[in-house]
């Protein structure tokens, strides 16, 4: 299977003061606020870089984890993955997933496998050059 997604980012003005807004063909980013201000403080409205390769991140290893759990006979109730992404000295130097899932019938090694093999393979993961830590729980019932 071979498909191609667009973007777009538009920026005016300085790094420090100026502005920008990124849009994707889908329209879920129509024209969306990023600054330096988005980016490296907090509190403006607005998205930046690294939560967009966070969100990217888990929504991709999410998918990915959940096809590997069906392919061995299980599945997910809920996967909930959250992605810290670390930029320091100008650099991404680490992303961590930290995921929590709900698989009925599954026992916290063969979940831990599996979640370990979808980091591996997660297209997103294989793209990026960075440490990329997994913290695995299972919910138990």
């Amino acid at each position: 299977m071979k498909f191609t997604r667009k973007a777009n980012a538009v920026w005016e003005g300085s790094g420090k003061t100026g502005q920008g807004n990124l849009s994707t063909a889908s329209k879920v980013l129509d024209k969306t606020a990023y600054s330096f201000h988005t980016r490296f403080e907090d509190g403006e409205k607005g998205t930046n870089p690294e939560e967009l390769i966070g969100a990217a991140h888990a929504g991709c290893f999410a998918m990915q984890l959940s096809f590997l759990l069906n392919e061995s006979n299980f599945t997910a109730t809920t996967l909930d993955v959250d992605a810290t992404v670390t930029f320091e000295d100008g650099a991404i130097t680490k992303i961590t997933l930290d995921l929590e899932g709900d698989v009925p019938e599954i026992d916290a090694e063969k979940f831990q496998e599996i979640a370990q093999k979808a980091k591996e393979v997660c297209p997103v993961s294989k793209l990026l050059n960075t440490e990329i830590e997994l913290k695995v729980t299972l919910k138990t019932a």
